[in-house]
């Protein structure tokens, strides 16, 4: 199944050789995978800072049948770039054929940005998302957080709505995140097909949440 992991202004894609996934479930830092049916699986993963940390001991747990990945991240995130291909570096000591490439997007909000100016950056960022997204045709999408993520999952949504793609949407929630959910989180409790919560006070707050523990 295609994964699509956004954070805050990074996204990956992976391609699953030879596999397709129709479900995922993330549990205790590992992230399992039902394989079925399925062919040309790909992966998206966006974030930032503590969140490009947090998704990146997820993607740890994935094998060498998640490649290429294709990482997309906000323009003015240097340092998610910088963790990604230091990440890169090292799994390529692993895995000889390794492969992975990068995207940029621009940034829906910056910090201490008003709401009011962030609509039109989310606008921007969905309109430059859209193409790529559509290009990509990621199977599932997988976020943890960051604004950059809604505009990316939206898109993917709209390949569904317009019959070219059902794309699977798992959302996993922030460890930091212990009694109310980011914005984000709120916005795409709606619309994700899997949405991971890590302490048990969301689970209380938001039923439709899954808690499996701390898994970052």
């Amino acid at each position: 199944i295609g994964l699509f992991i956004h954070s805050s202004g990074l996204t990956i894609l992976v391609k699953v050789t030879g596999a397709n996934t129709s479900n995922v479930c993330v549990s205790k830092g590992e992230v399992y995978t039902i394989i079925h049916n399925f062919t040309n699986t790909v992966f998206h993963f966006s974030f930032s800072g503590g969140h490009t940390t947090e998704i990146l001991r997820l993607l740890s747990s994935l094998s060498q049948s998640y490649s290429p990945r294709h990482y997309i991240f906000a323009d003015s995130d240097k340092m998610s770039e910088d963790k990604i291909r230091s990440f890169e570096q090292k799994r390529a000591k692993i895995f000889s054929s390794s492969q992975f490439t990068l995207h940029h997007i621009p940034r829906s909000r910056e910090v201490q940005q008003s709401w009011s100016s962030s609509v039109l950056t989310t606008l921007y960022a969905f309109l430059y998302s859209l193409p790529l997204t559509f290009r990509l045709k990621p199977d599932l999408i997988l976020c943890n957080g960051p604004g950059t993520c809604v505009p990316i999952c939206i898109s993917a949504i709209l390949l569904g709505i317009l019959g070219l793609k059902k794309v699977t949407i798992v959302y996993v929630e922030s460890i930091c995140r212990v009694e109310t959910l980011s914005l984000s989180g709120k916005i795409l409790y709606y619309f994700a097909d899997y949405f991971i919560v890590q302490w048990p006070a969301l689970k209380g707050k938001y039923p439709k949440s899954l808690y499996l523990g701390r898994i970052v």
